[in-house]
């Protein structure tokens, strides 16, 4: 990421403070009590099943939907009631949404015509964002002659040349192939770090959420099951659900008895937490094996109604319906209730 834009001034204030936010449409309730603070500067990821309503939150903080009741605060300044372009607020899509017949140029200076700037003060945005995008050598080009990450980082110039308080993404990396999400994830966390804008980043995508935020808020039906940093959502899940969500692998369930004394209906193992051990108490056979070359995945049926995944540091070898005894540390497994909430030492 070249120099190019400035970083913003830290405030003291919460960027971002959502209040009771309710949402429906018409029977269908899709925000319900949504409450959640973000920090300036901070880069939270909201991740959840389709239709858990991520995309209907960004939505109500643009602006581009009205809450049925709560509160919208931004840096201490109620925006419930603004319009998307008062709240200074930039919102980046799945799709580049650029202008095909316009150059890389016209379509950042097109974010800026409503903006009431100079000829001069336009020109110096559009060239410090291409500067920070790496872009300029691309102004006089079409959409159609970039490749993929070009046009997304084009999408993001014009996001960006905005100078917003706050900056929205919904899954803008999803139409990318895997190598240039990895270098678009790369440029997305370089531009946050350079410049402290605070970020609200939704993905179905278990790495970009991992890798990209302070945060991760986890949301299913239109309520916030957990927020908390990456791996204290990996390692600490409040609940079945959020532990079955974050992590991939996915965590395997287990039934409780395993864990005498513990209390738990249910445990869960994460694939990596399993161990091929003679004498395990987990008996079945070798269902199929995955050969990654660092890792070997091991999908085994014990006779339960769900596969077992086991992840194997290296390259191991196994025959379909081979018998297989596996085992985990008894600190590994996380115990659940019959309500599905973890158990804790306090609760238990």
């Amino acid at each position: 990421m070249n120099q190019g834009l400035q970083p913003h001034q830290e405030s003291s204030a919460p960027a971002l403070r959502l209040i009771d936010i309710q949402k429906s449409y018409g029977e269908n309730r899709v925000l319900a009590d949504v409450n959640l603070e973000i920090a300036a500067g901070e880069f939270v990821v909201v991740v959840g099943p389709s239709g858990c309503g991520k995309t209907t939150m960004l939505r109500v903080i643009a602006g581009l939907e009205m809450p049925d009741s709560g509160d919208i605060v931004m840096f201490d300044e109620n925006v419930t009631d603004m319009s998307p372009g008062q709240r200074q607020v930039a919102m980046v899509f799945q799709s580049y949404a650029l202008y095909p017949h316009l150059t890389v140029y016209k379509n950042l200076e097109f974010a800026l015509d409503l903006a009431g700037l100079t000829r001069d003060e336009k020109r110096k945005r559009i060239a410090d964002t291409a500067n920070t995008l790496a872009l300029t050598d691309y102004l006089d080009r079409k959409p159609a002659e970039l490749s993929g990450g070009q046009r997304q980082r084009v999408a993001l110039g014009r996001a960006l040349v905005r100078q917003p308080r706050l900056f929205l993404f919904d899954e803008p990396l999803s139409n990318l192939d895997a190598g240039l999400r990895m270098n678009t994830r790369i440029e997305i966390a370089a531009l946050h770090r350079a410049l402290g804008t605070p970020i609200i980043y939704v993905t179905h995508d278990q790495t970009e959420a991992m890798t990209l935020a302070n945060r991760i808020v986890v949301m299913r039906a239109g309520r916030i099951e957990q927020v908390g940093a990456p791996l204290e959502l990996y390692n600490r899940p409040v609940n079945r659900f959020v532990a079955g969500f974050i992590g991939s692998p996915a965590i395997n369930f287990i039934a409780g008895d395993l864990l005498p004394g513990s209390g738990a209906a249910e445990i869960g193992v994460r694939p990596e937490h399993l161990r091929v051990a003679e004498g395990g108490r987990l008996q079945g056979r070798v269902l199929h094996h995955e050969r990654l070359g660092t890792d070997t995945h091991v999908i085994v049926d014990i006779g339960t109604a769900d596969n077992l995944t086991v992840r194997l540091v290296g390259q191991w070898e196994f025959e379909r319906d081979m018998p297989i005894a596996l085992d985990f540390d008894d600190d590994k497994a996380i115990p659940f209730d019959s309500q599905g909430d973890r158990i804790t030492e306090a609760s238990a």
